[in-house]
């Protein structure tokens, strides 16, 4: 394999690298876009063709936007949903985790792939009784129900039931042997195992939930309660998008996500290194 690559000529070399370039510039355009949108004028905005580059960057934007809707609201309710839907999830996902993976009980099998089988479900078919169950309980227009729905994933499950599963059973029968608890086993013995899944779990969570847009939509009904996403729609009416302010918008929802990966990228590739260890 070495060997046959040593021998790839420069215009190859060339070819690989001009196609690698192509496709991230690609996938990165919209990005810059919605950064350079963030930076226009009104004049820009209304000249009748795309902009890429502003004629003035339009920093008062990242003021106006903050004059113009209440968007402190909007970022302490996204912070609080998708850290609470977070929280909830590192605390439970890794508990059922251990259950189905080093307990035994009648039905196991069966209720975990029961628990699979909802992964093929879409949210949309699952939205409708969410909604009523959340209005039956009078969670509309509140934070538990924005929360609550989603305290666990299948997937946060099946994460970390397949990190757990390698963790040797003499290690956890020792511990019972010594008169541990099936609770201080998992807290003591499992749970100190589970760092980096657990981050990166967190930081899927925490990314997906604090962009998320339809279940917000659909539960909130007041201005005060929503999070950025929705509440964005504040700039479009029914003539009229206010573009810049939007795309501003965008690119402050953007950065705690990106942060957040920059912190912990490093948690992150060593759950992906280790997830095919024993």
């Amino acid at each position: 394999m070495t060997a046959r690559f040593s021998h790839r000529t420069p215009l190859a070399t060339f070819a690989a690298y001009g196609t690698l370039s192509f496709f991230v510039i690609l996938a990165l355009f919209p990005f810059f876009y919605m950064i350079s949108l963030s930076l226009q004028s009104d004049a820009d905005l209304s000249s009748g063709v795309p902009v890429l580059v502003p004629s003035v960057l339009q920093f008062s934007n990242y003021v106006a936007i903050w004059e113009k809707a209440p968007f402190a609201r909007f970022i302490l309710n996204s912070f609080i949903v998708a850290g609470g839907i977070t929280a909830l999830h590192l605390f439970f996902d890794p508990l059922v985790g251990y259950v189905f993976a080093k307990l035994e009980f009648f039905g196991k099998r069966a209720m975990f792939a029961a628990l699979l089988s909802t992964l093929m479900l879409p949210f949309f078919i699952r939205m409708i009784p969410l909604y009523i169950l959340t209005a039956k309980m009078g969670w509309l227009n509140t934070y538990q129900g924005l929360i609550m729905p989603f305290a666990m994933s299948a997937y946060g499950i099946f994460l970390m039931r397949q990190f757990i599963r390698p963790i040797p059973d003499d290690l956890l029968d020792a511990a019972r042997l010594d008169g541990a608890s099936e609770w201080r086993i998992y807290r003591s013995v499992v749970l100190p195992q589970l760092g980096p899944p657990m981050a990166t779990l967190g930081l899927l969570t925490f990314v997906f939930q604090f962009n998320e847009f339809l279940w917000p939509l659909v539960v909130v009904s007041s201005v005060e309660m929503r999070p950025i996403t929705t509440g964005l729609t504040l700039f479009n009416s029914e003539f009229f998008t206010q573009w810049n302010l939007t795309a501003t918008g965008g690119v402050i929802l953007f950065l705690p996500s990106f942060l957040l990966f920059v912190f912990m990228q490093r948690y992150f590739v060593q759950s992906v290194m280790t997830s095919g260890m024993k």
